[in-house]
């Protein structure tokens, strides 16, 4: 008997998406543990490829982590949702958003399918560097410093502005199929990047400037 397949998962929230093209929408964030591009440990980031991250993705102990297979995966997130998602008694299309870390080292076709029979929208939040599953919904891309880009299109793709290596500058990325644009200020302390977003946004207006909305709402 072959086993089946689970994933570990970080936290599992309901909130609004607070970036992006889809700010503002309510969602389901299923983050997964794990990243290719650094631990997650402080002691590992100096030595990281992507040095800013600011998300906590080690291990299963946030709201509903855990290990899950395929179809409890695919539960957890349908409970979430208010009411029934498949009934579609709540107006609206229930949306989950595949989060992490880095979620394409988990995220595979079964998932994918087992939320899309609840009703999900099922986006990914991606760093770019790994082949996007051919039935996902809704793509954004935010490539990371000097990591190998492999993913060339999507709806969004969402650069965090400033980053100083050569290959992480807007210009590079302007010629590839993405429908969104946009630029979002580094969350650095000490130092507030918004003024010069907005005005590499004004000079370069294919580029929209991205807010962390939720840090504004002081939601999830």
């Amino acid at each position: 008997m072959s086993r089946q397949r689970t994933y570990k998962v970080k936290e599992a929230f309901y909130t609004l998406q607070g970036e992006g093209a889809q700010a503002g929408r309510a969602a389901v964030f299923l983050r997964f543990t794990g990243c290719n591009l650094w631990s997650g440990r402080e002691e590992d980031r100096h030595a990281a490829v992507c040095k800013f991250c600011d998300t906590d993705f080690i291990g299963t102990n946030g709201a509903n982590g855990g290990r899950y297979t395929t179809e409890e995966c695919a539960e957890l997130v349908s409970s979430l949702w208010p009411g029934d998602p498949a009934s579609k008694k709540v107006p609206g299309v229930p949306y989950v958003v595949c989060t992490g870390g880095e979620p394409l080292l988990q995220l595979d076709e079964p998932l994918i399918s087992a939320l899309q029979s609840r009703g999900f929208e099922v986006a990914v939040e991606t760093n770019g560097t790994l082949p996007v599953p051919a039935a996902i919904d809704w793509v954004c891309v935010s490539p990371k410093a000097d990591a190998d880009l492999v993913v060339t299109r999507g709806d969004e793709l969402k650069l965090v502005y400033p980053q100083t290596e050569a290959n992480a500058q807007p210009e590079r990325f302007t010629k590839l199929d993405f429908q969104h644009f946009f630029l979002q200020p580094k969350d650095e302390a000490g130092r507030d990047n918004t003024a010069a977003t907005v005005a590499y946004c004004m000079a370069h207006p294919q580029w929209r400037v991205s807010l962390q909305t939720h840090k504004i709402m002081g939601i999830e």
